[in-house]
């Protein structure tokens, strides 16, 4: 598949954000310099809650629908406040007139969210939303499993093709949600923050998490997924689909270089 990255965007995953009230500042200054960002009201809607039920599994979830006759290239999605700020790119081998997502984060304390859609003309459409948490401080949270368990199933994924891809904004063409299904895909992995304290030996645990998730339909490249340790434990990963799709190809990337792959052909072809 094609490889896509925001040079930026690699330096900002990992940058410490600023004070409250500078951080989307300066993280728009890293990833998008003097380009304009305009405010993308009939583009981008998006779905997080007001207030987490659990800071350490929190879906967030957007729908872009690209301005008549553009069509979405690149998807970032920033939790202002988190440490590594920068929290999943989706970059479109295929660029589609409209793109849906919905990804299980971690949401560390309080934060503006921004989405930043691209289009392949190069314009950037920005939405805002804040996220109010429950101050349970989810990227230092010790994991929910077992280290061990974690381990021996690390990388296995479950796919799924489901309904309709659900509608976000009245804005969106009805039309939508004939022609695209909902993919998830359900990855386990601890996704290790390099936050987290082991509650045995009180070492930190040491940084890893899913950093690529590659998605090729019929063959084909169609989007890449970089993520970051505001994935949550065993994330799970949906997004739209055309609705001809035949098969899927999942291949789950981790930072200690760990490959898994998984295949399914929908039901009905």
């Amino acid at each position: 598949m094609k490889k896509q990255f925001f040079g930026a965007a690699l330096v900002s995953l990992f940058a410490f954000p600023a004070s409250a009230g500078e951080a989307w500042d300066n993280l728009r200054s890293q990833l998008f310099g003097e380009r304009p960002l305009k405010a993308a009201d009939h583009v981008i809607a998006i779905d997080a809650p007001y207030r987490t039920q659990d800071d350490a599994r929190t879906q967030i979830a957007a729908q872009i629908v690209a301005p008549r006759g553009l069509r979405v290239g690149t998807v970032t999605v920033v939790l202002d406040e988190n440490p590594m700020p920068v929290s999943a790119v989706f970059a479109l081998d295929d660029p589609q007139a409209s793109f849906y997502f919905d990804v299980t984060m971690r949401v560390n304390g309080p934060t503006p969210l921004h989405v930043v859609a691209e289009t392949t003309d190069g314009q950037l459409f920005v939405a805002e939303t804040f996220v109010k948490t429950s101050g349970q401080g989810a990227c230092s949270a010790p994991p929910g499993s077992d280290p061990e368990a974690a381990l021996a199933s690390l990388g296995n994924m479950t796919l799924d093709v489901g309904s309709a891809v659900p509608l976000l904004s009245a804005d969106a063409l009805a039309s939508l949600e004939a022609r695209f299904r909902k993919l998830n895909v359900d990855i386990q992995h601890p996704s290790h923050s390099g936050m987290q304290m082991d509650q045995i030996s009180l070492l930190f645990i040491p940084l890893r998490y899913v950093e690529k998730v590659e998605i090729d339909l019929d063959g084909g490249g169609y989007v890449d997924m970089t993520g970051s340790i505001s994935l949550s434990e065993n994330p799970r990963v949906s997004l739209s689909v055309p609705g001809q799709t035949q098969s899927v190809d999942v291949t789950m990337t981790d930072t200690n270089g760990t490959v898994s792959h998984e295949h399914k052909r929908i039901a009905g072809f």
